[in-house]
């Protein structure tokens, strides 16, 4: 799997993966993505920043989105619960989606295991990772701990009102 730094010019391709990715949930009762996030203008700034990159198969085909974002991330500011490492030298990893064309082939473990790759060779200003998903979404509650994350509390409301959001976190 190769991360390939996303352009203006992948937008629409993005904002179609993160469509996906929200029916995708919906099919699975999973209530998450089902509102204004995540909004076309937070892809834009995902871009803007750098911070947004496509995930490329071996085959060389588009499967998947994710955003690298280096923090601190304020979306963090009210966690319940306790960091493993008390540092703002972290990124976050949010919006990841495979596309359904390209489901059922292992291509989540493998992006995600890319980034971490990644940051762990190439990043030595990152002490951790961070990663947070809904309460509901059990497939990446389920991807996030086979990767090495450990749950470290969780948001309340930080998406959308009344929704609660798993947090985790990797020591580099």
């Amino acid at each position: 799997m190769q991360l390939r730094r996303a352009t203006m010019a992948d937008f629409d391709r993005i904002i179609a993966i993160l469509k996906d990715g929200a029916n995708q949930l919906a099919e699975r009762g999973v209530d998450q993505w089902q509102g204004d996030y995540p909004s076309k203008e937070q892809i834009k700034e995902d871009i803007e920043n750098g911070w947004a990159f496509l995930a490329v198969s071996e085959d060389q085909e588009t499967v998947g989105a994710i955003a690298i974002v280096d923090g601190p991330d304020h979306v963090y500011d009210h966690l319940d619960g306790k960091w493993l490492s008390n540092t703002n030298k972290y990124v976050v990893i949010h919006r990841v989606a495979i596309h359904s064309q390209h489901s059922g082939k292992g291509y989540a473990t493998k992006l995600l295991q890319a980034v971490i790759n990644d940051i762990k060779n190439n990043r030595d200003d990152i002490d951790s990772i961070r990663i947070d998903t809904h309460e509901d979404n059990k497939a990446m509650q389920h991807l996030i701990a086979k990767m090495g994350f450990s749950q470290v509390g969780y948001l309340h409301g930080a998406y959308r009102p009344n929704e609660t959001s798993y947090v985790y976190e990797l020591l580099k």
